[in-house]
């Protein structure tokens, strides 16, 4: 449970990944339903906390709620303002029966919500309530994964330190299944086809940058960059460490994890990945660095 950045190769437990990905989504949907909505769906992603992933506090009525991915205990906690608490396992179970089960603690505290049971974001979705075939759960890779989350969460922080214009939190989206942030110009982009969530999510000039366990094309835990709208002549660039690379297929730059928890300072390679993809990008598409950054956070 120390070791900062373990092994996750993702074929090794890509069902329990698929499984959890399903699970993190009902818990999404359950905020998604209830929570005021924010700009950029700001409003609906988890968090890495001591434990776990969570969620921040659910205003429900004049009451409010939180729900926890605990991968210490390995359960889910539902605690209310009230004190009260009810608990599910995490273990070997479909997600038909976690929804099931987590709908039936809501309605035992009081809570009654109704979510689309439709997943987004995942291949052949099956609805929520009707999923049997997603229904592994193995502890030991679930711990390795959220101690690469703690990791890549410490240092994104950092790099959000360092930008004094719109910047999201650091935050773990269970649609797309990655931990994020994205910077802002503060100039509009121009309009996107798509769905509304990405309609809105792109609304203005980013870059983001971000940590994903798998996910096709890339089936191995990576890193990544990009740029939306995406200046010409980003494709070409170098960035660092010399491990990244631009994929035409996604239009991101992916760094491999494996390279970050071989280097000598894991910490220094993402570092490097993220200030020079953004240098690349911001420069490129003519933002206006010198009123959007800070040389270094104020000393504490």
């Amino acid at each position: 449970m120390t070791e900062a950045w373990p092994a996750l190769p993702f074929s090794e437990w890509r069902a329990t990944c698929d499984t959890l990905h399903m699970w993190t989504e009902i818990v999404g949907k359950v905020r998604l339903a209830l929570a005021p909505s924010i700009n950029h769906w700001w409003q609906v992603p988890l968090y890495v906390g001591a434990r776990g992933l969570a969620t921040t506090a659910i205003p429900y009525r004049d009451r409010s709620f939180e729900i926890e991915f605990d991968f210490i205990d390995h359960v889910l906690a539902i605690r209310t303002c009230e004190g009260a608490t009810r608990t599910l396992k995490l273990e070997p179970k479909s997600v038909a029966a976690f929804h099931a089960e987590l709908m039936a603690a809501l309605t035992a505290l009081g809570i009654e919500v109704h979510i689309w049971t439709m997943p987004r974001e995942f291949a052949d979705p099956i609805p929520f309530d009707r999923d049997t075939t997603h229904a592994s759960y193995e502890r030991e890779p679930v711990e390795r994964f959220w101690r690469v989350l703690r990791s890549v969460d410490a240092v994104l922080w950092e790099f959000r330190g360092g930008f004094i214009g719109k910047c999201s939190p650091v935050h773990f989206f269970w649609g797309s299944f990655d931990l994020a942030v994205t910077r802002f110009s503060g100039r509009s982009a121009p309009p996107r086809e798509g769905p509304a969530f990405a309609r809105d999510a792109y609304s203005h000039e980013v870059i983001s940058h971000g940590f994903w366990p798998g996910s096709a094309p890339v089936l191995e835990p990576a890193f990544y960059a990009y740029a939306v709208p995406e200046p010409a002549g980003l494709k070409t660039v170098r960035v660092e460490p010399e491990e990244a690379y631009y994929h035409t297929g996604l239009n991101e730059f992916i760094l491999p994890y494996e390279a970050v928890r071989t280097a000598a300072s894991p910490d220094a390679a993402i570092s490097a990945f993220v200030d020079s993809t953004y240098r690349q990008a911001a420069t490129l598409a003519g933002w206006d660095r010198s009123a959007l950054e800070r040389p270094s956070p104020p000393s504490r």
